[in-house]
């Protein structure tokens, strides 16, 4: 058998830990920056504060990914989707993973100590929950999203602490409530698959029902409209500095919505027939290849700098 090229076997290496890390994930710190949206406040300095605060949340959350796939590698063997991660399919050694891991959560610390006190405090908290949730909290309903939805809440959080600007309430209200409901809808994706394969990925599934799930998923859609409604409408609600952000709310609307189509069943196996299937088990995904949901979000990029532009 011909020997693998000491050179070729660490490129091969490098790659496996670059897919681990998963860079599409990386697409969630972006968040950090909505502060900057959020307030109109546009300037040099609380931009390269974010910016860190992004490197500093993709080494955390990388740690974290290598982290999870190192405990659940035996589940995500058998899983159709995840047994071709790097560590499941055994392109990347475990020891190697550990290191990495423990490496990239020191770089994220560091980073979180040149930018304040505030944002490594949310960086260690956001590392606690992590670990507790793979270890542990994954297994209880409820508590399960809450800690998914804990991730995108502490990334607005740190964009806040990064920039030390001053936020609306409803601001974080609003982040939060959309967080939740983007993992309601991920658990309810991840439920559907079981329930058509027969393939129990997470224990937690057992624990729900799609009726549940999509009670849940109706109120949260409904209170994250309404909340960043009452921001939109501006300083009178403590909200936005001007109530021309009321312009954004049929982006946020149609956005809400064009997810409610992607994840219901019956459009799903319809789409899937059709090759245009996308899952809500991945949200990063559907940020990026869903034409509907980019409308939306660009839509609402452009209204809320068109205004912004005219407060200046």
């Amino acid at each position: 058998m011909e020997r693998i090229k000491p050179n070729l076997r660490t490129k091969n290496i490098t790659v496996a830990l670059l897919k681990s890390c998963r860079p599409k994930q990386w697409t969630k710190n972006i968040l950090i920056f909505a502060v900057i949206l959020f307030s109109f406040i546009f300037n040099k300095l609380v931009f390269i504060n974010c910016l860190l605060g992004f490197i500093s949340f993709c080494f955390i959350s990388s740690s974290i990914y290598l982290f999870n796939d190192i405990k659940d590698i035996s589940k995500d063997k058998i899983h159709p989707q995840k047994k071709f991660r790097p560590i499941a399919n055994g392109d990347l050694p475990i020891d190697i993973a550990i290191k990495c891991s423990i490496l990239f959560a020191f770089i994220s610390l560091i980073f979180g100590y040149l930018i304040s006190f505030k944002f490594l405090l949310i960086i260690i908290i956001y590392g606690i929950i992590q670990i507790a949730y793979c270890l542990r909290l994954k297994k209880f309903p409820i508590l399960d999203v809450l800690c998914i939805a804990s991730g995108f809440m502490l990334r607005a959080l740190s964009g806040v602490a990064a920039s030390e600007i001053g936020f609306s309430p409803w601001f974080i209200l609003t982040i939060g409530l959309l967080a939740l409901f983007l993992a309601v809808e991920k658990r309810k994706a991840e439920l559907n698959f079981y329930m058509k394969e027969s393939i129990l990925t997470r224990e937690i599934l057992n624990k729900y029902t799609l009726p549940l799930l999509q009670r849940y998923e109706n109120l949260l859609a409904t209170s994250t409209f309404m909340s960043y409604s009452l921001w939109a409408a501006g300083p009178s609600l403590n909200g936005a500095q001007s109530s021309w952000m009321l312009l954004s709310i049929p982006f946020v609307l149609i956005g809400i919505f064009r997810y409610q189509f992607i994840s219901d069943n019956q459009i799903s196996i319809i789409r899937k027939a059709k090759g245009k299937y996308i899952s809500t088990e991945n949200p990063e995904l559907i940020l990026l290849y869903d034409r509907g949901i980019r409308f939306s979000i660009i839509g609402w990029l452009l209204t809320i700098i068109c205004v912004g532009l005219f407060l200046t």
